[in-house]
């Protein structure tokens, strides 16, 4: 991060890790109809990037519900290029969310085998969840965002929803000048 020299240098480094990320599932998933490939948008190409764009999409309106219950503006983000026609905060404050929530129910469906290769359908020249599909992926994403874990500052349990508000606090926090902004790291 230090010798990235911008925020687009700095993005790009972060798109070069997500890929190697994401194709490190390859060796986790076992069902070879759910490779990854290349990432894939705009349409998806392949199954498993359906239930990423697809899960990426809940989190990103799961953000901006929480942004709105704070005074922050979500058109304006910090890496996102900020711009008033699209929002950007919520696609920044969902990067870390991504491999708690969204990765998360990609390998719970797929591990349990709630979603199979045939849940999904050929549109607009890519992929799509079929309506069954959907509905798997967003109760266990919605179980995902109930789920509770142990907060090391506040000393209590707090849902991915709360922990989600209290990271747009933390920003807010410092944008007022009251703290510096330190983000959320997980530790499982």
């Amino acid at each position: 991060m230090e010798t990235a020299g911008s925020i687009e240098a700095l993005m790009a480094a972060e798109g070069h890790a997500r890929q190697a990320y994401y194709q490190a599932f390859d060796a986790i998933l076992e069902d070879e109809a759910f490779r990854f490939g290349m990432r894939s948008r705009r349409p998806p190409r392949n199954r498993l990037n359906a239930l990423i764009s697809f899960g990426n999409s809940l989190l990103y309106s799961a953000v901006l519900r929480e942004i709105y219950h704070t005074q922050l503006d979500p058109r304006i983000g910090f890496l996102h290029a900020a711009n008033f026609r699209r929002f950007s905060l919520n696609l920044d404050v969902a990067e870390v969310f991504k491999p708690l929530l969204v990765d998360r129910v990609i390998f719970r469906v797929l591990g349990r085998r709630q979603i199979q290769a045939d849940d999904f359908l050929h549109e607009l020249g890519g992929l799509v969840l079929r309506e069954r599909a959907q509905r798997v992926f967003v109760e266990e994403f919605e179980k995902g965002m109930r789920t509770t874990l142990q907060h090391r500052r506040l000393k209590r349990k707090v849902s991915y929803r709360q922990l989600i508000r209290l990271e747009l606090y933390k920003i807010q926090k410092h944008l007022l000048g009251d703290e510096p902004y330190t983000p959320f790291v997980s530790r499982w």
